[in-house]
């Protein structure tokens, strides 16, 4: 497990939660690994979102970060903080290569979740110019995520792109710090609009 604990001041612009998929370390599940490069989500979610975490907290964002291979551990931890949202950072894969891009999940019935995945997804594809794989809507006992049906507060999780695909793995190799700030800047517009930053 890799928990960092509260950074940032808290503003009227409120409070994240930040989760980085999969095992920390990689530990007992490194989540998806491209067979060439040997890239590992979790490598990929934990320093994409230690960066953000950074950005965010330099706009004064409090924050606070936890990769854990535990689900549960992830939303018990999320709703007992003072968060007023919650980010999980996952890689994407498939078994057919061609399959590439950038999506971003809300529960169903969540307003500000699908708005909140409407700015992080619109940044990443507009910054790193992935295929836009669009805001997709998990449905409890249908397609749910756990993390997002099990958080008290507007959440999403974004698949940054497919680790399987040769193009988006050099994205999620080498541009770690351009998704970063993709990410936070999202963050940061939903903010400003939803919760009265500006």
């Amino acid at each position: 497990m890799y928990r960092h604990h509260r950074s940032g001041h808290s503003t009227d612009s409120g409070d994240l939660f930040l989760n980085s998929g999969r095992a920390s370390g990689g530990h007992p599940d490194p989540g998806a690994v491209n067979s060439e490069s040997n890239l590992r989500e979790c490598d990929v979610a934990l320093a994409v979102g230690q960066s953000a975490e950074s950005y965010l907290n330099a706009a004064g964002v409090a924050t606070e970060l936890l990769q854990s291979n535990s689900l549960e551990e992830i939303c018990e931890t999320a709703n007992a903080s003072d968060a007023d949202i919650f980010v999980s950072i996952h890689c994407n894969a498939a078994e057919a290569e061609e399959a590439n891009g950038t999506e971003t999940w809300a529960c169903a019935g969540s307003y500000r979740g699908s708005m909140l995945a409407s700015y992080i997804q619109s940044q990443i594809v507009d910054v790193l110019d992935t295929t836009n794989r669009g805001v997709k809507i998990a449905t409890p006992g249908v397609n749910g995520l756990y993390v997002l049906t099990n958080t008290d507060m507007p959440a999403v999780l974004v698949e940054l792109a497919f680790i399987t695909n040769p193009s988006d793995e050099e994205i999620l190799a080498n541009a770690q710090d351009a998704l970063a700030r993709a990410v936070a800047r999202g963050i940061t517009d939903y903010e400003q609009l939803i919760l009265g930053g500006k």
